[in-house]
């Protein structure tokens, strides 16, 4: 039976829930909007809370006799080439620990590409699973983590053969591919699952002319934010099945397992509307936006000190195998300032706020929700940074190690570590033990240093500069970094906590 892409279940069972006037007796408390506080209500408009129901009782009956959620899935999955697709109103960061769960289980191995962000570490701590940590590849030049290549995977599943899959991180937030293909083929070689965190890849699936995306690639499951790169609401997220590798009942043991019993019909309808949109003009609504970061990075380009990061910049040999364009990195070396000084001086002189901000780069997310318009507001106050960047001073130094120098020896299981007796130490004393906490510059949110990791002089002189120079790092017990959170009894002293 051919999928009608031009309805929306989630959104027509809102309209009828309007339609129909129900008066409910059950949670929100708000009671569509009539409890609110009047100060929200004129912040956030009356349209968030009637859309804000219950999903069982609300949107469908007690018994989901309608199949509001199963149907939107299924229009889902048939949009994107999956066999089974799961909502998510807990972001990414749920849906890829439930992928990890569904795989492996305490103590058993998960090939990882390290450059994986901070929520598969937190699947890590939670689950027990032991990690093997797959080498991105790194641009030494740009300090840049590519991902792993097929190569990398096929050499640690031949060190570690009773590893249970693998999980690679593709597209990066920088744009940078890996060869899906190539991996899932490595996996399936061996008849062993492999999970793509795509989280910035919801746009992949609707134009030729962007990287292949994972379940078109063979992978297993796929992962993905439609809030990132998509029209979804934030914390909307996705994740697809293939194949029979993972059975689809054990996946959706394990999301609800991690899940909210109060999801959020907002978000839903939010996935269930971007689904439609696409299906039926992807294809032109995708073609346009390239058009249009062709434009912008052409203009940037011009800009006297920047340089725009292109395909020639992350392909080839050693590096990305492919390159989405629409995250517009920009390079502010020639400019002499930092990431960090540049953002600063954007949201505060123009109102212009980029999203990836590191010691030398910032991004300009270009989507479908963006116009000429837009991108004229933003190509005007980069030009005007570039004309206010010798007032800005000299970026200041941040000691980026070399390659080698930023990978640490895991000693320890992340939950071991994790949850083990600790003691907090001065920065200055900490190298050497193992670190019992993550510390993560966000965005982009891959973690510096892992719970079990034992920690190196280079690293922390990484994060210490980095740090002073503007550096956010949202996770660590001590913000200002003056000691770190380390394994109890593994030498120096501090305090102890159990």
């Amino acid at each position: 039976m051919t999928a009608d892409h031009s309805r929306a279940p989630v959104l027509e069972a809102l309209a009828e829930y309007r339609r129909e006037g129900r008066l409910a007796f059950t949670p929100p408390g708000h009671k569509q909007a009539r409890g609110a506080d009047p100060a929200v209500r004129e912040v956030l408009g009356d349209a968030v809370f009637l859309g804000d129901v219950l999903a069982t009782g609300g949107l469908d009956d007690r018994l989901t006799r309608g199949r509001v959620l199963q149907r939107a899935q299924e229009l889902m999955a048939d949009a994107v080439h999956a066999e089974h697709t799961f909502f998510s109103t807990c972001g990414s960061s749920l849906s890829v620990k439930a992928a990890m769960l569904a795989v492996a289980g305490p103590h058993e191995k998960l090939l990882i590409g390290r450059d994986a962000h901070k929520s598969v570490v937190s699947g890590l701590i939670l689950s027990g699973i032991e990690p093997v940590w797959v080498e991105p590849r790194w641009d030494a030049g740009r300090h840049l983590a590519h991902p792993p290549s097929a190569a990398g995977f096929e050499r640690a599943f031949a060190a570690h053969p009773d590893a249970k899959g693998a999980l690679v991180t593709s597209p990066t937030p920088y744009g940078a591919s890996a060869d899906l293909r190539a991996v899932a083929e490595v996996c399936h070689r061996r008849s062993r699952p492999l999970i793509v965190d795509e989280a910035w890849g919801a746009h992949l699936p609707f134009h030729p002319d962007l990287p292949s995306w994972a379940m078109d690639a063979g992978a297993d499951i796929c992962v993905t934010s439609i809030h990132k790169m998509g029209s979804g609401l934030e914390q909307g997220s996705v994740f697809h099945l293939q194949g029979d590798l993972v059975p689809p009942k054990l996946l959706g043991m394990r999301a609800d397992l991690l899940g909210t019993t109060s999801p959020s019909a907002l978000i839903f309808a939010g996935l269930d509307g971007w689904r439609r949109q696409m299906a039926l003009r992807g294809r032109e609504i995708m073609g346009a936006t390239l058009d249009l970061a062709a434009e912008v990075r052409a203009a940037v380009e011009e800009i006297d000190g920047l340089h725009v990061d292109g395909r020639a910049d992350y392909c080839g040999p050693g590096r990305a195998d492919d390159f989405d364009p629409l995250p517009v990195v920009i390079d502010l070396d020639g400019l002499g300032i930092s990431g960090f000084q540049a953002a600063d001086w954007l949201r505060e002189r123009r109102g212009v706020v980029a999203h990836l901000t590191d010691h030398r780069r910032i991004g300009a997310q270009i989507t479908h929700g963006d116009d000429r318009e837009t991108t004229r507001e933003l190509l005007s106050a980069l030009k005007d940074l570039a004309a206010a960047a010798p007032g800005l001073g000299p970026a200041p130094e941040v000691a980026v190690p070399s390659p080698s120098g930023l990978r640490m020896e895991q000693v320890m299981l992340p939950r071991d570590a994790f949850f083990g007796p600790t003691e907090d130490v001065p920065l200055d004393r900490a190298a050497g033990r193992v670190a019992a906490e993550m510390i993560t510059p966000y965005p982009p949110g891959i973690p510096a240093v892992l719970p079990g990791e034992r920690l190196t002089d280079p690293v922390l002189r990484y994060l210490r500069s980095g740090l002073a120079a503007g550096m956010y790092l949202p996770d660590p017990s001590d913000p200002d970094l003056r000691t770190v959170r380390v394994v109890a009894g593994d030498g120096g002293s501090g305090t102890t906590e159990e």
